[in-house]
C-alpha cells in the first residue's frame, strides 16, 4: 500500500473516530504545488474533491483533468482571492471558502452571472484576531451582510477560519468552537438555518476541528508524509 493510500484511510478514520456528524463531512485534498501524477493517486483513493490557493494553477489543473474527460471532480478555491483574479475560477469552482470582503463578494457575483452560474461560498472570519491571516473581524461583517444577501448569483452556505498555528489545544478548540456560535448566531439572525457547513482544520489540528463541528477539513501535508 502507498504512503498516500495509507495516510488518506488514516484521515477517513479519524473523521469516523471524531466527528459529530461523520456523514456530513467532506474531506478536501489540498493539492497546491502537487503534481498531476500524484494528484492522479489521491483520486484512486476515491477522493475527488481537490483545494488550491492560486487562481492561475487551479484553472490549468481543471483544464488538464477536462481534456482527460475526468469531470466528477470538486474544485475548492481556499486561500486569499484577489478581485482580478475571480473571472480564472469562476467558470468551474464549486466552492470559495474565503470571502472577506464585501467587494470580493460582489466581483464573485458579478463573474458568475456572466458564467450563468450560482457560486457556493463561505464567509471567512478571523477568529483569533492574527493580523498575519486575512479574514473577516465580526463586526465588519455584519456591516457587510445587508448588501452581501442582495446578491443573486452567490449563495452563502456556511463559513470558515483557520487556528493559531500552536501547540494549545485549548486555544485552538476556543477558535473552532467560537466559528460553530457564530453560524449558530447568523442562522438566526439572517439564514433562517441555511448556513450548513464549516470549513476548519487542518494537517495539525483537524481532529479538534472534526470535534467542535466541522464539515470541511483542509488536509494537505498529511497526505503526502
Amino acid at each position: 500500500m502507498s504512503n498516500i493510500k495509507k495516510n488518506i484511510e488514516e484521515i477517513e478514520e479519524d473523521i469516523k473516530k471524531h466527528s459529530i456528524y461523520p456523514e456530513k463531512v467532506k474531506f478536501i485534498a489540498v493539492t497546491k504545488y502537487v503534481k498531476p501524477e500524484v494528484m492522479d493517486e489521491i483520486l484512486e483513493c476515491n477522493v475527488k474533491v481537490f483545494g488550491e490557493n492560486k487562481a492561475q494553477v487551479i484553472k490549468e489543473k481543471y483544464e488538464n483533468y477536462i481534456t482527460r474527460d475526468k469531470k466528477d471532480i470538486e474544485w475548492h478555491f481556499i486561500g486569499n482571492l484577489q478581485k482580478n483574479k475571480v473571472k480564472y475560477i469562476a467558470p468551474f469552482v464549486k466552492l470559495i471558502h474565503s470571502v472577506n470582503k464585501l467587494s470580493l463578494a460582489q466581483e464573485i457575483d458579478k463573474r458568475a452571472e456572466q458564467n450563468n452560474r450560482v457560486i457556493d461560498v463561505l464567509l471567512e472570519i478571523n477568529i483569533a484576531g492574527e493580523e498575519s491571516k486575512e479574514g473577516y473581524e465580526l463586526e465588519n461583517l455584519y456591516e457587510d451582510l445587508p448588501e452581501m444577501l442582495k446578491l443573486k448569483n452567490i449563495n452563502i452556505i456556511g463559513l470558515m477560519t483557520m487556528a493559531p498555528f500552536v501547540d494549545d489545544e485549548p486555544l485552538v478548540r476556543g477558535v473552532f468552537r467560537r466559528l460553530r456560535e457564530i453560524k449558530d448566531e447568523l442562522n438566526n439572525k439572517y439564514f433562517e438555518g441555511k448556513l450548513t457547513e464549516l470549513s476548519m482544520g487542518m494537517t495539525n489540528d483537524y481532529k479538534i476541528a472534526l470535534e467542535e463541528g466541522a464539515t470541511l477539513i483542509r488536509v494537505g501535508r498529511k497526505i503526502y508524509e
